[in-house]
């Protein structure tokens, strides 16, 4: 009764209360295709304008969708729910959202948009008719068109080039409806955009052509139709023409269109692209073929000689270490004293690959990639190692990510130590080399991030290298270790001054653990393949060496633990990983590591907890309490006094001292 009388004593409070209840059912209504409740909930509103701005109320989905009414209705594929809501309430058209479509989140999407994504014919139909704008473009500038392009839905092309659609339109990244035909390989759709106006050889911002990404592809028809259409080969920033990149892939079919077609090619792009198409089939994951590559290299090259006075001679370029200084054939002769020589033909052709491609171009070190593996999977690790860094070179020369290729060398040394197989020391310190400028350029785009990058993904590789060259540091920690590991002083002092560097960067995941904190931490991730053979946490070398080349003792994560909080606090995990009496001895060493260098043993967390009031194992927090009893002194005690008691402290005290007292304190204090 009493809630009653203040209900009514709050007429507004109660109104409010009820559009906020007819504006849920409307929704859901909408979303589940209940029509009826829809009508009965949208007749209870009055008022035009109210019952407008409820179904124009934006509703917050999963994994960050945000949807109208009409809009989940277009997505849901209900017709007659759509149908009431243009009729009844006349909601507005251009409402955007953000939907998921294809695994992508797509923002500003109108309910036209999403009903072209979805295929629905019949509610587009609907939307136009009440009046939609037909090039209503998302945030990225994704028409309705581009929409149904990409699923090839003809019919649905058709009515929005029917309603006046730009079948010229293009996106944020210049790209057009015919590419994604192209792309998709839809005949019929890239037949009708070409009919009724597409530009044929509209570049996008990476400079690919429609052409370009059918022949990519390896879509013949579609590469032949537009050639009929007056498609020219035109080169992306890369320098690479279609005919090129259908060589890179080894789409022979498509290259052989080109080669075929009358005056499309000059003599030099017809022996350039045979001979970029037979390097590829020599090296290539999954179209591997020696006896095409052969075919392919010796028609160039007897392409070259056809006319005995205007030999075209290759360009002779400077010997890669990583091929074995290989240098190219020069005569059919040459070509053909390697012809059974299965090394000497990849050699040449990852030779020939370079020089087409050129050392810019992200394309040319997959093939290097996947000889190198070639060679670890027939226990050549030296081949494999200077092929790896090769090709690591190339990537980091030209800024992309290397995170899986660093990964990957942690794999090998992993599978090498093993194994017992040497390892070059050299080629680790060029890898570590490599993480410490890896990370530095990870951090450098996450502060200043160019307009194409991603910052998400830019963070996700960040910590993945941290985590990287922890692995690479343990596997260092134990090859120092062996008497019969060769190692020069001085390449022992690079290692250090490289570790100071990443100690330097102060380089730390999201929940600002340290490579401190990672290398005492039982839950810390470690890579299954070999890397877990060598590689366990906590592990004391790891952190020796660390703390020896500048690392600091007293950092704290996000939420306030020393690495002595995180190596109590996870141990339970790394029971699971080693003997308990293992453990115990492994803590027991780090612990007095870090009472030597310096550590807080009764600094505490956000919570305000010790380390030893974090551990979970009894054994494990007595002696760690028995350090801290033995540890303690003046300062720390008038710290604590200060947290016990919340004293004001900051500005009272000489500002070095504030930081010493906040590490006794929560940060309530």
């Amino acid at each position: 009764m009493a809630k009653m009388t203040k209900e009514s004593d709050d007429p507004e409070q109660e109104k409010e209360t009820l559009r906020k209840r007819i504006m849920q059912r409307v929704y859901y209504a909408a979303k589940d295709g209940f029509c009826t409740q829809l009508l009965a909930s949208l007749r209870e509103i009055g008022n035009d304008d109210d019952r407008r701005a409820i179904v124009d109320q934006e509703f917050y989905e999963d994994e960050h969708q945000i949807h109208t009414p009409l809009i989940v209705a277009a997505l849901n594929g209900h017709h007659m729910v759509v149908k009431i809501l243009l009729t009844i309430a006349q909601p507005n058209l251009e409402k955007e959202g953000c939907v998921k479509l294809h695994g992508e989140l797509t923002e500003g999407v109108t309910a036209l948009w999403v009903a072209a994504g979805m295929g629905r014919l019949n509610i587009v139909k609907l939307l136009i008719q009440h009046g939609a704008e037909v090039d209503h473009a998302t945030r990225k500038g994704s028409t309705p068109l581009r929409a149904a392009c990409f699923d090839g839905r003809l019919d649905l092309i058709q009515y929005l080039i029917e309603h006046k659609a730009n079948v010229c339109a293009v996106n944020a990244y210049n790209n057009t409806c015919l590419m994604i035909a192209a792309y998709k390989n839809f005949p019929e759709v890239l037949q009708y955009l070409l009919e009724n106006g597409a530009r044929v050889n509209e570049q996008a911002h990476c400079g690919a052509s429609a052409l370009y990404y059918a022949a990519e592809c390896g879509h013949t028809e579609i590469c032949s139709t537009l050639l009929d259409y007056g498609a020219v080969l035109m080169r992306n920033t890369y320098g690479l023409t279609p005919a090129l990149a259908a060589a890179e892939r080894t789409r022979e079919a498509v290259v052989q269109v080109f080669l075929n077609r009358a005056g499309l090619l000059t003599k030099e792009e017809q022996i350039e692209v045979m001979e970029l198409l037979g390097a590829s089939y020599a090296n290539d994951k999954d179209n591997y073929s020696l006896v095409k590559a052969f075919h392919y290299l010796l028609s160039a090259m007897e392409l070259r000689y056809e006319d005995p006075e205007n030999i075209i001679r290759k360009p002779m370029l400077a010997p890669v270490p990583a091929y074995e200084y290989w240098v190219e054939c020069q005569t059919l002769q040459d070509l053909q004293a390697i012809r059974y020589n299965h090394n000497s033909l990849h050699m040449e052709s990852l030779t020939i690959r370079e020089r087409i491609l050129g050392r810019h171009c992200p394309e040319v070190a997959h093939s290097i990639v996947f000889r190198g593996a070639i060679c670890a999977d027939n226990g050549r690790f030296d081949r494999c190692e200077s092929l790896w860094l090769h090709a690591l070179g190339l990537r980091q020369l030209n800024g992309l990510s290397v995170q899986r290729d660093l990964l990957r060398f942690v794999q090998l040394f992993s599978q090498e130590f093993s194994i017992n197989e040497t390892i070059r020391f050299e080629t680790m310190i060029s890898v570590l080399r490599a993480c410490v400028d890896e990370l530095r350029f990870n951090q450098q785009k996450m502060i200043d991030p160019g307009p194409r990058d991603d910052v998400e993904a830019i963070a996700e590789d960040y910590e993945m290298n941290i985590v990287t060259v922890l692995y690479l540091l343990t596997i260092i920690t134990k090859l120092l270790r062996l008497e019969r590991f060769e190692r020069t002083d001085e390449q022992t002092q690079q290692v250090y001054q490289l570790i100071y560097q990443l100690n330097q960067m102060a380089v730390r995941l999201r929940d600002d653990q340290t490579l401190v904190h990672l290398a005492v931490n039982g839950v810390t991730p470690v890579d299954d393949f070999h890397t877990d053979d060598v590689c366990r946490f906590p592990c004391v070398d790891t952190v020796k060496m660390l703390l020896k080349c500048g690392a600091s003792v007293d950092v704290v994560d996000a939420e306030r633990n020393t690495p002595l909080h995180t190596l109590a606090s996870t141990l339970q995990m790394a029971v699971l990983r080693m003997a308990d009496v293992d453990v115990r001895a492994v803590v027991k060493e780090i612990t007095e590591i870090f009472i030597e260098a310096g550590i807080h043993l009764d600094a505490v967390n956000v919570d305000g907890l010790k380390a030893s009031q974090v551990c979970v194992q009894n054994t494990v927090a007595a002696f760690i309490r028995n350090y801290e009893m033995r540890a303690i002194n003046l300062r720390c005690l008038a710290a604590r006094v200060i947290a016990q008691h919340r004293i004001s402290y900051r500005g009272l005290i000489p500002r070095q001292l504030e930081s010493f007292v906040q590490q006794h304190c929560t940060p309530k204090s």
